[in-house]
């Protein structure tokens, strides 16, 4: 298939993870692996039994440790779920380097650069280390216009639709 592809889903509008586990549900029905690892979701977020039911073609990660979402932590319990972020990170490291899945969603991984978790040369290594055909969708409402120059595609989702940017 030749070099991977990487699509980044971000912007303030809603349906980012949404688009993005729709190429998972389209990946796995073409037989392909794939893996979803969340982030910053609460670890009794919506839609994740849903997701546990497409098993195993789809496989699914979460490395929250709290039920309530991240922004909603105290200063300890947020402390605690970066290491689970971390880790989480490590994880898809581990896959992007090992090419144990041919499609990758890194949903949510856009917010750790908010909270200090991720750097912009973190992702990067990741994204390097892809292997050939391999797809890595990342999804956040933060741009991190940074690493734009190393992903083949964006789509930013936008809430008022209506009054397009310059």
């Amino acid at each position: 298939m030749g070099k991977s592809y990487v699509h980044i889903y971000c912007g303030e509008g809603s349906g980012k993870s949404s688009a993005a586990i729709g190429q998972a549900v389209k990946a796995a029905c073409s037989g392909r692996r794939v893996f979803v690892i969340q982030f910053m979701k609460g670890k009794e977020a919506a839609g994740l039994d849903f997701l546990k039911k497409l098993e195993p073609e789809i496989k699914l990660f979460s490395f929250d440790k709290f039920a309530k979402p991240f922004s909603e932590l105290t200063e300890l319990e947020k402390d605690e779920e970066l290491i689970h972020f971390r880790t989480g990170y490590s994880f898809a490291k581990k896959v992007v380097s090992t090419g144990e899945c041919d499609v990758l969603i890194l949903d949510e991984v856009l917010g750790l650069f908010n909270i200090g978790a991720l750097k912009q040369e973190d992702l990067t290594a990741l994204l390097d280390q892809a292997q050939d055909g391999m797809e890595i969708y990342l999804t956040g409402q933060t741009k991190v216009e940074s690493i734009w120059p190393y992903v083949d595609e964006v789509t930013e989702v936008v809430t008022d639709y209506r009054n397009p940017r310059d």
